[in-house]
């Protein structure tokens, strides 16, 4: 069978598998929020109060929405390849966009928060980029591939020369560049929004990956010779760009007290909006990744494929067991006293000062055990609900 024919038969399983790889990775970055006392109160990339170990855990976790958004756009190249129209495909993206954008809102609002209430700010945060970037690349896919490409690689390079615009210089608008480019709140209908997932360039990553699913219409071994190419050079720029310590992030590194710090300094680029070197930083493993999982010979209960075949169940579903685990270790530890806060968000997603005791939250390692348990207690559902899905096609689980 041709690379071409077996593209629009069959799943790339190695594709399932990356995206499975980074579900289960940013499981960790989700839970430790929910469970950690460091959590609560600083930012574990903070070089003034992390701990190596703590660094880790938040830092190899960045490599998640990167490939997410890139092989969202695969999966967008090679649905196209099932015998879909141009026109099929960007109808099923705005739809299936502004789905994810109203699971933001709502559904994922309550595992933030366990409570409704208007007095909490709306989180624009994965799922909504998701949307409005399928959205986005709705349009994005008319332009011709080739000068798509260029386009992509133009603007995640020269992106971070829009760092020094901040939203106050749109006035009233201020929303505008948040929602555009640089994080941070603003207000709509009386309503509180903070953005953490600004459109740019998370747009042109994701359409990035949809020209690169050209390389699925390769054969294999063509194909991972591009990947290794892509994957060396990209992970060479990011030495190159943070080494240089001109361009490429908002925060250059500096030399801290120990060698092992000043490395952690190099190594702690911006994630919002994403700079060019922390791009270079995750999509350059990536796609190394990618060319590793196509010498892989994948069986379909793996827990990679499982959960990279249903990424968005096992990513709304994983938000409500860390919430669910925090809530229970709260009654557990505070007793009775806990039903007081537990039905709202936790200190680092926004509760109001002083409704938390003090000294709320747990042990780095505690956070690692939920972690572990919510995984392992999601395989066998993930695996019943891919069957479900592989069983049936109905067009409403697609968007699921």
């Amino acid at each position: 069978m041709s690379a071409v024919g077996a593209t629009t038969t069959r799943r790339i399983t190695s594709i399932d598998a990356i995206r499975g790889l980074v579900m289960i990775i940013m499981a960790l970055d989700h839970v430790r929020d929910f469970i950690h006392r460091g959590a609560m109160t600083f930012n574990p990339t903070d070089l003034t109060k992390t701990t190596p170990i703590l660094f880790f855990t938040r830092w190899v976790t960045h490599i998640c929405a990167p490939t997410f958004m890139f092989t969202a756009g695969l999966g967008a190249f090679l649905w196209l390849q099932r015998g879909k129209t141009k026109s099929q495909l960007s109808k099923f993206l705005w739809t299936r966009g502004l789905w994810l954008i109203v699971l933001e809102l709502t559904v994922m609002r309550l595992a933030y928060n366990f409570d409704f209430s208007l007095q909490y700010p709306f989180l624009l945060l994965v799922l909504w980029v998701l949307g409005a970037c399928m959205i986005g690349l709705a349009a994005l896919i008319w332009i011709p591939l080739r000068s798509l490409t260029v386009l992509c690689v133009l603007v995640i390079l020269l992106h971070n020369t829009l760092d020094g615009i901040s939203p106050a210089q749109f006035g009233s608008a201020s929303g505008f560049w948040n929602l555009i480019h640089q994080p941070g709140v603003f207000q709509l209908a009386g309503l509180i929004f903070i953005v953490g997932y600004p459109l740019v360039p998370w747009v042109f990553v994701m359409a990035l990956g949809f020209c690169a699913g050209q390389l699925y219409l390769m054969e294999p071994h063509q194909r991972r010779r591009y990947l290794l190419v892509l994957g060396t050079a990209a992970t060479i720029g990011f030495f190159v760009v943070r080494g240089l310590n001109r361009y490429g992030d908002p925060f250059p590194w500096s030399h801290q007290s120990t060698p092992g710090f000043t490395a952690l300094s190099f190594l702690d680029t911006t994630k919002y909006p994403p700079s060019l070197a922390f791009l270079l930083m995750t999509l350059g493993p990536a796609l190394l990744i990618l060319a590793w999982f196509e010498r892989v010979r994948w069986t379909d209960g793996n827990p990679l494929i499982v959960f990279g075949r249903v990424p968005l169940f096992y990513f709304v579903t994983h938000f409500y067991l860390a919430h669910i685990a925090a809530a229970l270790l709260a009654l557990v530890h505070y007793g009775s006293g806990a039903w007081h806060f537990i039905f709202s968000p936790v200190p680092s997603m926004g509760a109001p000062k002083g409704l938390y005791p003090a000294d709320y939250g747990y042990d780095l390692w505690v956070a690692y055990l939920v972690w572990a348990a919510i995984v392992v207690g999601l395989y066998p559902v993930c695996r019943w609900f891919g069957g479900v899905k592989a069983g049936r096609r109905d067009l409403w689980l697609s968007y699921l």
